[in-house]
């Protein structure tokens, strides 16, 4: 169950009715009945203030279910198996064609700088489910992992250019070993530091820190 944030987890139908036998609050959403039958995943999110035990996971729905957010606490044997988020090569093809060369362009970033790519938010749920998330003014996000420190600040220009020069938003975060995450903006502005989401919370903390290995001490405080 230590899984970290952003992860992709299915689930066994068998269980996904029990959990949804348990949400009265849940009963008239007619795509939630289908959802592990079809295999579709969920992700993993930080708890919310009132929840203990379990793995708390989510899902957002499309704008044609509106675009509610499910929030879920699942239980070790519900558990069917656990996945990364899809990378950007895989993605392309699901974006529409003006998002392509943008696409791309990031694919050879990653590979460039040998990190991993990959897309979460609304293009990676359409990949993932086949429904419709994308829309006129959506924005494309993703997650890269960290380069090499002496490689961060030329990815960051680069990635600030492949920006600029895009018909939609690139946001997205930069992702440690350990699951923890901040916002390439943030870091690409050179504040001294930045909010780091981690499996449990959101700190703000050094740059240093979130760089570095992860040590409570470096971070200012706990952010609600």
């Amino acid at each position: 169950m230590h899984l970290m944030r952003q992860q992709l987890v299915r689930v066994s139908p068998g269980a996904w009715k029990t959990r949804l036998a348990e949400r009265a609050d849940l009963s008239g959403e007619p795509l939630l009945q289908e959802w592990a039958v079809r295999g579709w995943p969920l992700i993993v999110r930080r708890p919310l203030p009132n929840e203990e035990g379990g793995l708390p996971v989510g899902i957002p729905l499309p704008p044609s279910a509106g675009k509610r957010r499910i929030a879920v606490q699942l239980q070790p044997e519900d558990l069917a198996s656990v996945a990364p988020l899809p990378e950007l090569r895989d993605a392309i093809d699901t974006a529409p064609s003006s998002w392509r060369p943008t696409l791309w362009k990031l694919t050879g970033l990653a590979d460039g700088y040998c990190v991993v790519g990959r897309v979460f938010g609304s293009l990676a749920w359409q990949l993932l489910t086949g429904l419709t998330y994308l829309g006129p003014k959506s924005d494309l996000d993703i997650i890269l992992s960290l380069p090499r420190r002496d490689q961060l600040e030329p990815l960051l220009a680069d990635l600030a250019e492949i920006d600029s020069c895009a018909p939609m938003r690139v946001d997205g975060e930069l992702v440690r070993e350990d699951g923890a995450t901040a916002n390439w903006r943030e870091l690409r502005r050179g504040c001294a530091e930045v909010v780091v989401k981690t499996r449990t919370a959101l700190e703000l903390c050094s740059v240093a820190a979130f760089l570095g290995t992860r040590d409570a001490r470096n971070c200012v405080r706990q952010l609600t």
